[in-house]
């Protein structure tokens, strides 16, 4: 089965692509530049700063290359060369970032992750991170044919769904799965207390039903558990609670988040394995919150790396400006909807 890519013909995209070594193996964009969300306008989509992720076979030559043509892009960690950007990539989400950035008329952050340090974040959960922003709609702009990359890509969306159906009750609507699936990759993440609004998760999904429909349409289709009538919109959901049925999806889960939920279990000392401890789970009535512990456990641990490195990747003047830009949208979310 394929990724379904979602229309990547707008000109603006190419454009930034073009300033930018062409080595990938994946590029998208995505956030609220992209894709409209619930309670702002179509102007202030516009203006939005446009986020982009950039997956490379070879970090170092990307980042020579890019030092040569963007050296402005850098903060002052470029004094020190590629070798010491790609080793400091390599910590928290094993991702880099350059914020802020200036680029035909609008501003621009994009990420650089290693392909192979993807790949395992999508079949694994290491952290999350990308791969959480891929459980969500984005446009891709470039695909190389990569293909244990592009099975991650679709073993990380089936994934979201299983630890959603494991955290939903036994019957709920379309909408309740996508808000779920969306919802994962905050789970745990300080900056949900301080920096993003809080309604982040529904703004995300309501005015996008149709572009999460797209990318999950085949995936529900193929699934026992769901009645999936895509031409009506309609999920008609009837999961299998019982402690055999929660096994059965515990036991697909990422690697990573069994082993979060085997921590938070297993009592020190006892030296159990991971099957018998998420047989344990899978008879828990409270398997879901387990579920949900595991999964918050993995995003706060590298949310947090990933946010202290920023002061190093971005320098302190533009990680202040951008915090201050992140401080601002979740005051302005929290007075719109006291008015």
């Amino acid at each position: 089965m394929a990724l379904p890519v979602l229309s990547s013909s707008a000109v603006k995209f190419r454009r930034v692509l073009a300033h930018f070594p062409q080595e990938l193996s994946l590029a998208f964009a995505y956030g609220s530049g992209v894709f409209r969300q619930a309670g702002a306008s179509a102007e202030h989509g516009e203006t939005n700063m446009l986020d982009f992720v950039f997956a490379v076979d070879d970090a170092v030559t990307w980042h020579m290359t890019n030092l040569l043509k963007n050296r402005s892009h850098y903060s002052f960690l470029k004094f020190f060369g590629a070798k010491k950007i790609t080793t400091i990539q390599r910590y928290g989400a094993g991702i880099y970032y350059n914020t802020l950035v200036p680029c035909n008329g609008r501003m621009i952050k994009y990420g650089v992750i290693s392909t192979d340090a993807l790949i395992e974040d999508l079949f694994h959960w290491k952290t999350l991170y990308v791969a959480g922003r891929l459980q969500k709609p984005v446009k891709i702009l470039a695909q190389n044919e990569n293909s244990k990359l592009q099975a991650a890509l679709v073993s990380n969306l089936k994934s979201a769904v299983t630890a959603a159906f494991l955290m939903l009750p036994e019957s709920f609507s379309e909408e309740d799965l996508y808000l779920q699936i969306a919802g994962l990759s905050y789970s745990g993440d300080f900056r949900m207390i301080i920096g993003e609004d809080k309604s982040k998760v529904q703004n995300i999904v309501k005015p996008n039903v149709a572009h999460f429909q797209k990318l999950y349409s085949n995936i529900l289709q193929d699934c026992p558990q769901v009645v999936y009538k895509h031409r009506l919109g309609r999920l008609e959901a009837g999961i299998d609670k019982s402690p055999e049925g929660q096994f059965t999806q515990l036991m697909a889960l990422p690697k990573t988040l069994q082993q979060k939920i085997t921590a938070l279990v297993n009592p020190p000392g006892k030296n159990r394995d991971v099957e018998e401890i998420l047989l344990q789970v899978a008879h828990d009535p409270d398997c879901g919150f387990v579920v949900h512990q595991g999964i918050s456990g993995i995003v706060r641990s590298s949310s947090v790396v990933q946010s202290a490195k920023t002061i190093l990747t971005a320098g302190a003047k533009k990680s202040l400006t951008y915090s201050m830009k992140k401080l601002y949208k979740m005051t302005k979310g929290g007075f719109e909807k006291t008015s």
